[in-house]
């Protein structure tokens, strides 16, 4: 459906994805020799706020960057992954305005360079993309840059920054065992190799007693006393405004414009972040960040797009990229909060990588889902077959049927819910589905 082709700089991409192997090795050996060799463009750049953490990167990230916006300043960012484009990892700042995804020409020279001044040496696609991030923002002036981890912490290839403004840890859990370790505390553990010696950190709200006490505790060992959640600052929905309360007082603000309760904590990560870093927030401004901060697929309302053409008449579509019980958790309970709003049936369409707990996922939809139609993941060999996907779902008690297609999907949804009101329909259980979504949309993020 989807007439989107790759540009010069997704195909030289490409190309790299064929020589150099694409999967994690976690060591900051290569990446620090090629940052050298590249005349060490980490140390040039403007005050970082380094995020990581399971769950909540890209939502605080999101809100980081509206804040400082929302206060006239430029602001570099790099998420990770991107839905469509590889563009969207790199957005750079502009002053007095929005930031702008990379242009192609700048992204392919970019990563020339980097490929270049890696002179054919073992690396990973992604520790050479990652030296993009710090060949960009190193040369575009800008008053600050929120870096997301890639994976982990301590040894993931954007953790060469020496000395961030701030290092803010969203909620641990139990994500990338393989890698990380297998208990909440070792990846605990290995997200806090990003906190430096006596620099700010921040802990976002943690579900864990065991993942607040590693962080607490590699925060103290690096000299720096940790603004806590719960602790040191709070936010918290009354009387349908969000009150945010840290040791210099309360902000009255309007709720976000990121849909579901879990993002009330998110936003509040990334004021107590923003003002750890140096930077001052009046609440006209955290109000107005509250107003404009916009995060493709989460919670996202899809209001236009080739896609809605499928779905039932006057159907409320929804696309998440929440993918892990924790995120399934999240969104359920937004749905359940629609649900009091406005009552309509439940129907989910879901595609999922083989790295995730769809049982787990799908848990948090028992008795409140009517059916779940599993799709097949475009494009991706890590993609979990939809009928073994649907299985999944009847194990946790879901009628589930496997499509495929989302254009199935929705179209047997239509049939499903003839006799019905208009349902809600939520798509979503992985950013790569959700990056399917919006490419057959034909709404790409900008």
């Amino acid at each position: 459906m989807s007439s989107y082709e790759p540009s010069r700089a997704e195909r030289e991409i490409e190309r790299l994805l064929g020589i150099y192997p694409r999967g994690f090795d976690l060591s900051l050996d290569r990446i620090r020799r090629l940052l050298e060799d590249l005349g060490r463009p980490q140390d040039r750049m403007p005050p970082v706020i380094h995020v990581a953490g399971t769950n909540g990167k890209g939502s605080s990230t999101a809100f980081s960057r509206a804040l400082l916006e929302a206060a006239g300043l430029s602001v570099h960012v790099h998420t990770s992954p991107h839905l469509v484009r590889w563009h969207e990892r790199y957005r750079l700042g502009v002053k007095g305005g929005a930031g702008r995804l990379v242009d192609d020409e700048r992204l392919l020279d970019a990563v020339l360079r980097a490929e270049k001044a890696n002179n054919g040496q073992p690396i990973t696609v992604f520790e050479l993309l990652t030296a993009v991030i710090f060949i960009l923002f190193s040369e575009t002036p800008a008053d600050a840059a929120i870096i997301e981890v890639g994976l982990g912490g301590m040894y993931d290839a954007t953790n060469l920054i020496e000395q961030p403004a701030v290092s803010l840890i969203m909620p641990v859990a139990l994500d990338h065992q393989g890698w990380l370790g297998n208990t909440i505390e070792e990846i605990a553990a290995a997200k806090a190799g990003i906190i430096k010696r006596r620099c700010p950190v921040v802990i976002g709200r943690q579900d864990h007693d065991e993942a607040l006490d590693a962080l607490v505790r590699a925060s103290e060992r690096a000299g720096s006393q940790p603004q806590v959640y719960g602790q040191d600052y709070l936010a918290y929905e009354e009387n349908g405004r969000l009150v945010y309360q840290d040791n210099d007082g309360l902000m009255d603000l309007p709720l976000p414009a990121l849909h579901g309760r879990h993002q009330f904590a998110n936003a509040a990560a990334a004021i107590r972040a923003v003002k750890s870093a140096g930077f001052s927030l009046s609440e006209d401004v955290v109000a107005a960040a509250m107003r404009q901060v916009q995060w493709p697929a989460r919670l996202q309302r899809l209001k236009n797009g080739a896609l809605l053409a499928f779905a039932p008449e006057g159907a409320e579509v929804w696309l998440d990229g929440g993918h892990n019980p924790h995120g399934g958790r999240a969104v359920a309970e937004a749905m359940v909060a629609f649900e009091e709003r406005d009552p309509r049936p439940l129907y989910l369409v879901t595609g999922m990588i083989n790295t995730k707990d769809p049982k787990g996922y799908f848990e948090a939809f028992r008795g409140l889902a009517r059916h779940v139609h599993t799709v097949p993941i475009r494009n991706s060999d890590a993609g979990i077959d939809p009928a073994a996907l649907a299985n999944d779902a009847l194990e946790v008690g879901l009628d589930a049927t496997p499509m495929t297609s989302a254009v199935e999907a929705l179209a047997e949804i239509r049939e499903m819910a003839s006799d019905e009101p208009p349902p809600r329909i939520l798509i979503g259980g992985s950013l790569y589905f959700a990056g399917n979504i919006l490419e057959e949309n034909g709404t790409l993020p900008e």
